[in-house]
């Protein structure tokens, strides 16, 4: 046998049939797509947005930016390697906020006060009619429900709008479980420090200020908000949300995340997609159930900036004000429903908010600067940091704001 050996030969068919082989495509590179309004003298912010959706493969976001009452930027953003038809969220899609409804509540409740139909000082067991096993719970005023010193720790007795199984199982009542099962459980068990002493983080002091609000108003938490708050500003999209993909409203995105539970909406036991019967929405109003668009935060946050359309001077003064604890290390310290930073001539304040299937971040800034981001899922195992999209907003600059307003475009 003459020539290569067989084994030559094996050794040198590799290259050989590369060389031959006709080139395959390259897989197309994920990109971020976009509907919706961005000027380039925004550009930094835009561009931080499509970079931040697409590292996280974000499938719907929104950003809005308002600078002296003029909203600049609207825009929607989705995520698209190709795998599906891309669903681009416009400027006006519904997201569930979560916890940036507190700001919501806060201002309903100086309202209230600001109407004379309120003092903030009023108990809140007195208001609800409860009768609590802590006596101390007498000491929960309507002011230290809005800045969480009432007493409640969930790390140390858990969050009691996400023990739905739990409350259902003590009280011996099926699921699911509404709001007065949940005072109900509450109101039998101690508190975990006394009231007005520790801030702690309480979704339970907001669903108490909900029932208060329809108590002292006579009206349904919705109404309320939607006549009081949201139509002088002609805000019209705002509306609570639902727990079920099927109830969702025209307009809304959809939610995602790796994690399922058990169903809290019956007593099947079914697991589901945690944003999608994990919890229950109607339970969360006033402390986390309302859903926004980016452009309608931003145009809230003017209930705030614009003194007599919704809250006098006086109401937004009390509604920011220090806490009887004083302000933490950080100097930083609670409102109703913000929190706060004194600045030269300004008072910053921002909120997020985060739920399964939701990451959400609302701040009124110095210079008349306010921003909102909703994210249709949040940081999850795995999943690169959300928290730190303040810190990168806070880093843009821009070197000429522009004038035009696109209000009338979105309302």
């Amino acid at each position: 046998m003459t020539g290569l050996s067989r084994r030559a030969l094996l050794a040198a068919a590799p290259a050989a049939l590369i060389a031959a082989r006709p080139a395959q495509a390259a897989a197309p590179v994920p990109v971020v797509r976009t509907a919706g309004t961005a000027p380039t003298q925004l550009a930094g912010y835009d561009n931080l947005l499509k970079k931040f959706v697409l590292n996280r493969q974000i499938r719907a976001a929104q950003l809005a930016i308002m600078k002296n009452g003029k909203i600049l930027l609207a825009r929607g953003y989705t995520y698209d390697d190709y795998s599906r038809v891309p669903s681009i969220p416009s400027p006006t899609s519904l997201f569930r906020i979560a916890s940036l409804s507190k700001n919501i509540t806060s201002a309903a409740v100086m309202r209230l006060v600001q109407d004379g139909k309120l003092s903030l000082s009023a108990k809140a067991t007195q208001l609800l009619g409860l009768t609590p096993a802590d006596t101390r719970m007498e000491q929960v005023t309507v002011l230290r429900l809005m800045q969480h010193l009432g007493g409640w720790d969930r790390d140390a007795s858990k969050d009691q709008l996400w023990l739905d199984h739990t409350i259902s199982a003590a009280l011996d009542v099926p699921l699911p479980i509404g709001h007065d099962d949940i005072i109900r459980y509450a109101t039998a068990r101690p508190l975990d420090h006394a009231p007005g002493t520790k801030m702690v983080y309480s979704n339970y002091g907001y669903l108490l200020l909900g029932r208060i609000i329809e108590k002292v108003s006579g009206q349904p938490y919705e109404t309320y908000i939607k006549t009081k708050l949201l139509q002088p500003l002609g805000i019209t999209r705002m509306r609570l949300g639902k727990s079920l993909k099927s109830e969702a409203a025209a307009g809304e995105v959809s939610y995602e995340s790796q994690y399922t539970n058990k169903t809290v909406l019956d007593t099947s036991g079914t697991t589901v997609p945690y944003p999608y019967g994990g919890f229950n929405m109607p339970n969360q109003d006033a402390n986390g159930g309302w859903l926004a668009s980016a452009a309608d935060l931003v145009r809230w946050t003017l209930a705030f900036d614009r003194p007599g359309t919704v809250l006098s001077s006086a109401s937004i003064a009390k509604l920011m004000a220090k806490p009887e604890i004083g302000v933490n290390e950080y100097g930083t310290w609670y409102g109703g429903g913000w929190w706060c930073r004194q600045v030269t001539g300004h008072l910053n304040t921002w909120h997020n908010g985060s739920m399964p299937g939701t990451f959400t971040y609302l701040a009124r800034l110095q210079n008349g600067f306010s921003y909102a981001l909703l994210f249709n899922r949040r940081e999850e195992s795995g999943s690169l940091d959300y928290d730190g999209i303040d810190d990168d907003m806070n880093k843009v600059t821009v070197s000429s704001w522009l004038t035009t307003d696109l209000t009338s475009k979105y309302f």
